[in-house]
């Protein structure tokens, strides 16, 4: 069979497999479905999850949107309405209870550009009893993230000068029937406002994906020549200590490809969902770090 043929088969099996999956999810419940869905977009995967270029249109649409991000952020970076969740009252109180409180940043926390899925994500936790040097303690160990962070594979300080750092890190991705691996090289900058409240801002400026990770045929793809599961990646923290405790916040924007032609009715609730569920795992183990400083 020829190599479009083969191709088109498979699409078709693909599409067969997931109307049979939106059936047996109206029949029969979301645990039956979602088992088979795996089964089926395992099958399909070679289909699905090719080779995408990052075109630089992509890249285009990414630094406006980071653009009029940080625009917004700029008073916050002055001191002016320094916290997030001092905005909402409901959202203060689901913090002072315990509560990590994670919402888009924009609509469902995506934005559709040519080529490209922008995911912007927003987060708060309140550690009660931490303090702001035990905060910082943690963020800025960065050998230590692969201690704390289920996702930080290795994490290395390239240099440092003052608050500004050049950190390598390996992340490691994993939802359903996808793993990705992923070097990424990134510029942190810490900025402290007074004695209770500081800032940081973390861009990639380097982000390629490992093949055969942790064997003799280990190596990377070429940058912006891979999976486009992870191209850009943007943090920006904000730390005060109030309130008998210090209050912990997160924005986080990342690049990832759209959604294959063709896998829309799983690959976009995964493709949207990994942001949200990434950037509460952080704030998670940021919170029980900082908590375990204090016991020290």
């Amino acid at each position: 069979m020829c190599p479009a043929c083969h191709k088109q088969l498979n699409r078709a099996k693909l599409l067969r497999g997931l109307f049979t999956l939106r059936q047996k999810w109206n029949t029969h419940g979301r645990h039956t479905a979602t088992a088979l869905g795996v089964a089926v977009v395992v099958l399909a995967v070679p289909a699905i999850v090719f080779g995408v270029e990052l075109k630089k249109e992509t890249i285009q649409a990414f630094d406006r949107y980071v653009s009029g991000v940080e625009l917004r952020l700029a008073p916050r970076h002055r001191g002016e309405k320094f916290l997030w969740s001092d905005q909402a009252s409901q959202r203060h109180q689901k913090l002072t209870q315990g509560v990590i409180v994670v919402e888009p940043a924009v609509d469902k926390g995506t934005v559709t550009v040519k080529g490209g899925l922008i995911h912007d994500f927003i987060g708060a936790a309140f550690i009660p009893g931490g303090t702001l040097t035990e905060a910082l303690a943690v963020t800025q160990d960065y050998k230590k993230h692969k201690e704390i962070y289920p996702e930080v594979a290795d994490a290395q300080i390239r240099s440092r000068q003052g608050n500004d750092f050049s950190v390598y890190m390996r992340i490691v991705k994993t939802k359903f029937f996808l793993s990705d691996v992923l070097n990424t090289d990134q510029q942190i900058r810490f900025v402290s406002l007074d004695a209770n409240r500081v800032y940081s801002a973390s861009h990639s400026t380097r982000i390629t994906e490992v093949v055969n990770p942790g064997s003799a045929k280990e190596r990377e793809l070429p940058e912006g020549n891979d999976r486009g599961l992870l191209w850009r990646l943007n943090v920006y923290w904000f730390f005060e200590e109030r309130d008998h405790g210090v209050y912990i916040e997160c924005e986080a924007i990342t690049l990832t490809r759209d959604v294959p032609l063709g896998g829309g009715l799983l690959f976009a609730p995964i493709v949207q969902s990994v942001p949200a569920e990434s950037l509460r795992g952080t704030l998670e183990q940021t919170q029980k770090a900082i908590a375990a400083q204090g016991k020290h």
